[in-house]
């Protein structure tokens, strides 16, 4: 950290305040893949609203973070502004979270972690969203290949937790899009019918296998 202050951040853009940012870097990678709101770090890095979004500006520029915006439709339901931010590394989301030991939730969080690092390699980052609605369901990740329908993306550790509710909320709204589920037991890939919408299960490479055959 002393090191990236030093070379990264004085010398590009020469912030004050190191305490401030640095406290500002260790809550977001605790807080990392969630809903970022500037508001919520202001009081504990005792900086304004206006100073925490220049903070995430310089994480974003320098690769430490990266913001995923929300995808809508301007629906009077959907999550339209607030992004979600992942760390760069889950070696030190674990260190900021205290992991010694990993939980199952735990497994599922970093594995969402490493589905989006694999996802950045192969796609532009413009292209990734994420969704939410006002009733809590999510979509982990939506990719919206320019000029095509929307590929929307859960991640679970174990296919047999998967939970159909907010893919299907989502294609309630867009039809056309498609549910992909990806877990590393999804081993051969294979597919299951949920009301009107069919749902595919594929590992990370058989995700990575998809967007090729897209390009």
């Amino acid at each position: 950290m002393d090191a990236y202050w030093a070379k990264d951040i004085q010398e590009l853009f020469r912030l004050q305040r190191r305490a401030s940012f640095q406290r500002f870097v260790e809550l977001l990678l605790a807080q990392s893949g969630g809903i970022f709101e500037a508001t919520r770090f202001a009081a504990p890095c005792e900086v304004s609203r206006a100073t925490i979004t220049n903070y995430l500006a310089v994480l974003e520029a320098t690769s430490v973070a990266l913001v995923l915006r929300p995808f809508s439709s301007r629906r009077a339901n959907e999550i339209v502004a607030a992004p979600k931010v992942y760390a760069f590394d889950t070696g030190f989301v674990c260190a900021y979270r205290g992991w010694t030991s990993l939980r199952t939730d735990d497994l599922g969080r970093l594995w969402e972690h490493y589905v989006l690092n694999e996802l950045t390699a192969h796609l532009p980052a413009d292209e990734l969203r994420y969704w939410r609605d006002k009733q809590g369901h999510e979509v982990d990740f939506l990719w919206r290949p320019r000029g095509r329908s929307p590929v929307a993306i859960k991640c679970k550790w174990s296919t047999r937790d998967f939970d159909p509710v907010a893919i299907l909320s989502f294609a309630r709204i867009y039809p056309e899009t498609e549910l992909l589920v990806v877990a590393p037991d999804a081993r051969p890939s294979f597919t299951r019918e949920y009301r009107d919408s069919t749902v595919r299960f594929l590992t990370l490479d058989g995700l990575i296998e998809r967007i090729a055959e897209a390009g």
